[in-house]
């Protein structure tokens, strides 16, 4: 099936919706790819949180909780100072689940620790055609996580 892509810029607390519903539900997504990098690389000293959800979230924060069923993917960006004076960098943690088929729109939030700093995202969507018994399933867990915050 198709890819899909999207990129932007977050700012520290930012979120962006990703329009994916469509009147019949029968095309659905999965994340196959995940990135971040700040926009300013040896600039400053990040520490970010990225994540992507199901639903449109009311708190902006670095909390990671995987057993939060509407948690789609997280990546985590830090770069600063080594000791001796030194820019660092460390490549991104990035976790994805999948294995996850979702039909609405996600949420792409950030949280920065270390400053106010934006940082850049990209994701990579593989639609999914959803017969008439999946685009149900998911649709009514969509349902179910908003109904459930």
């Amino acid at each position: 099936m198709p890819i899909k892509s999207f990129r932007g810029v977050l700012a520290d607390g930012g979120q962006e919706t990703i329009r994916l519903h469509t009147n019949n539900g029968s095309t659905g997504y999965r994340i196959v790819k995940f990135q971040v990098m700040t926009t300013e690389p040896g600039e400053h000293q990040h520490e970010s949180t990225v994540k992507i959800y199901k639903i449109e979230q009311s708190t902006i924060d670095n909390t990671v909780n995987f057993s939060d069923n509407t948690l789609l993917g997280v990546a985590v960006w830090e770069s600063g100072n080594a000791p001796g004076g030194q820019d660092a960098l460390w490549i991104p943690l990035i976790t994805i689940f999948d294995k996850e088929i979702f039909n609405q729109d996600i949420y792409v939030t950030h949280s920065e620790t270390d400053g106010s700093n934006p940082i850049n995202y990209y994701i990579e969507l593989e639609q999914v055609k959803l017969d008439l018994n999946e685009n149900t399933v998911a649709t009514l867990k969509d349902i179910r996580n908003i109904s459930s915050q």
